[in-house]
């Protein structure tokens, strides 16, 4: 993990237009894979549930969802600043995420388009929405008078290649977090209004489907790719993937608290029962699950936070460069430590999983 604790004050690339978030290992990336791979992908084994899918994204149930409605005018001028601040890296967190989908999604229709039309047409329609959800959150960042520049992200960000197996992990994993991240937030503002701080959150009932079947779409595309959910090779990346997953977003959360609290939550609460939902879908198609219910799993995790709290503490000293990198060794190691024994806790068999009442 990274010294990512601090807050620095938002920045703009010119006026208007915020600067992109320093990259860390709890920052939206954008990825990039083996298009030839997927061109060639065998969708035999499950292709009637995928041609089901693609009828979904063909019905295009959100073509009217996201219009910006009156409510939005004015909206955010009776924030006070911290709150602004902390919505706006929200914002922009979440925008840069569905832009990176959107991105992946768009170049794999693209590519192998003529080779393997049914896959491409889901990646085509899944760029669609991913779209929709980046443009609504960048237009809602403009009430806080910032935008994203979407163009200079494509161009400037870093890619990180991921073959495709682990593009299945990861976007099946961020597709059902999205859906239990969102699903949740809607329903607490559901029961408690006057958290409604801001009136994007009256779309996230809708728009948590389109994740939601997102999420199906890798499923299925997992099932018809037997090799990445059988054997014990595949348990191995199942684990690594869910713990990566659920790591960044634990940490990152809390320590962006401050917009959970302005929504009436608590970000360890909201995190807790959106892993354990999240750990739970998974067991529908993963081989294996977290034991996410682990005397150590979260104590563990916050001593990550911990650590990167020391780390923040001594990047924001005036000692050299040099001082700096032996003094945060131990802190990066400890990370590093408690990391590996989380991954080595026992995991759960899905075919036996019983969910905890929660």
């Amino acid at each position: 993990m990274v010294d990512s604790l601090q807050k620095p004050e938002l920045e703009e690339l010119r006026p208007g237009i915020k600067a992109p978030a320093k990259e860390t290992i709890l920052t939206p990336r954008f990825y990039t894979t083996d298009f030839e791979a997927m061109a060639k992908m065998d969708l035999s084994p499950n292709e009637d549930e995928l041609r089901a899918i693609l009828e979904e994204f063909r019905a295009d149930y959100n073509r009217k969802h996201f219009v910006r409605t009156p409510e939005f005018d004015g909206s955010a001028d009776d924030m006070d600043p911290e709150t602004k601040k902390v919505f706006v890296e929200f914002l922009e967190q979440s925008c840069t995420s569905e832009f990176s989908g959107f991105l992946l999604y768009k170049e794999l229709s693209r590519r192998i388009k003529n080779r393997n039309p049914l896959l491409a047409e889901c990646f085509e329609l899944m760029a669609r929405d991913e779209a929709r959800h980046a443009g609504f959150l960048n237009k809602s960042m403009s009430d806080f008078n910032l935008q994203l520049d979407l163009g200079f992200l494509t161009a400037n960000k870093k890619y990180t290649y991921f073959k495709p197996a682990y593009i299945f992990y990861a976007t099946y994993l961020s597709e059902k977090i999205g859906y239990w991240r969102y699903i949740t937030i809607f329903r607490h503002l559901e029961q408690h209004p006057e958290y409604r701080i801001y009136p994007i959150f009256k779309f996230f009932e809708n728009w948590c489907q389109d994740e939601n079947r997102h999420g199906d779409f890798f499923d299925a595309l997992m099932k018809a790719q037997p090799s990445t959910v059988r054997g014990f090779i595949a348990k191995l990346w199942c684990r690594f993937f869910l713990l990566a997953v659920f790591a960044t977003m634990y940490i990152r959360d809390v320590q962006r608290k401050e917009f959970y609290e302005a929504l009436g939550l608590d970000a360890r609460e909201y995190d807790r029962l959106v892993i354990a939902k999240t750990n739970e879908t998974s067991a529908r198609v993963f081989p294996v699950v977290l034991d996410v219910d682990h005397p150590k799993f979260y104590d563990r995790l916050e001593t990550c936070i911990n650590n990167n709290n020391q780390l923040a503490a001594i990047e924001a000293t005036g000692a050299p460069k040099p001082v700096k990198v032996l003094r945060k060794l131990p802190y990066y190691l400890s990370n590093g430590l408690q990391l590996l024994k989380l991954y080595l806790i026992k995991p759960l068999e899905s075919e036996k999983f019983q969910p905890a009442v929660r």
